[in-house]
């Protein structure tokens, strides 16, 4: 894969050369690793809800505490330290604070047109393998895990589909609101908390779920260096027009080639990529 892939926005290609010009070993991902990879791995019966209101009252899971096999890595510290952790604080600070009215009225409209609970949360790796709750505003309906099995067993190309990126890109589960948070990325807002917690980055690779890391294969290491992050290579060099082999590459060359200025070059562009809607999920 090059700077020059056809699936990767001409916008984003100055971005990705940075990245991908100072290396020529790329990692493959055998395709056989897909296949290991059940098409039950993300199910919403691993994850918890909060209800908002006085307080969070929580719907725990006994599954939810699961811990991964590759249980805690040996790097000492996440990837760019310090001065990552205080570009961290710094963004996620500011963000909150400027979208906190627009996370209230996202907030109310799920109350009122889909109903509570407001968030879901769900177990992803982070750095060394850690498990944390990842925070999403919630866009599906409440019996989620029943209508995707009855889709997937009605749709073999839907259940192909979902084995290969364990996504939908016509999901049965998302309701229309759910569908314009997501298009407009509004639905990851508050993992600026998971951010400011230390759990995620701003910039890094999306978090994802323990089964997931078969896909990683050897590159599961370079995964593992850092936090997870809310927006990435990935995200603005195509998102969901860029398949999930290719995902992996970029981020590891993220996490081999990594500087405070990239990350910057990033957290601009994603500005961008997040206003071309059809690109999402």
């Amino acid at each position: 894969m090059t700077a020059n892939t056809p699936d990767i926005h001409p916008l984003s290609r100055r971005t990705i050369a940075r990245f991908l010009g100072g290396s020529t070993s790329l990692m493959e991902v055998r395709h056989s690793l897909y296949a290991r990879v059940a098409p039950q791995d993300w199910s919403s019966s691993k994850s918890r809800s909060y209800r908002i209101g006085v307080g969070l009252s929580r719907e725990a899971d006994a599954d939810a505490e699961r811990q991964p096999a590759s249980a805690h890595g040996s790097n000492l510290s996440p990837l760019g330290s310090w001065r990552k952790r205080a570009l961290d604080l710094t963004v996620a600070s500011v963000a909150i604070v400027l979208a906190m009215p627009l996370m209230l009225v996202v907030a109310l409209l799920i109350a009122v047109i889909i109903g509570r609970p407001i968030l879901f949360v769900h177990r992803r790796i982070g750095f060394n393998g850690r498990s944390f709750d990842c925070y999403k505003f919630r866009t599906m309906v409440e019996n989620a895990d029943q209508v995707l099995e009855a889709y997937l067993a009605r749709n073999p190309e839907a259940a192909e589909e979902w084995r290969e990126t364990q996504k939908l890109k016509h999901d049965p589960r998302v309701t229309f609101l759910g569908q314009i948070l997501r298009k407009s990325s509004l639905d990851e807002l508050p993992q600026l908390f998971n951010v400011l917690r230390g759990e995620m980055s701003c910039v890094g690779p999306r978090p994802i779920v323990a089964d997931e890391l078969l896909r990683y294969g050897s590159t599961a290491e370079e995964y593992l260096k850092t936090r997870p992050g809310l927006t990435g290579l990935w995200q603005i060099s195509g998102r969901n027009d860029v398949d999930y082999a290719r995902r992996v590459v970029l981020d590891a060359q993220y996490v081999r080639s990594w500087s405070i200025l990239a990350d910057l070059a990033i957290l601009v562009r994603t500005v961008l990529a997040v206003m071309r809607f059809y690109q999402a999920s």
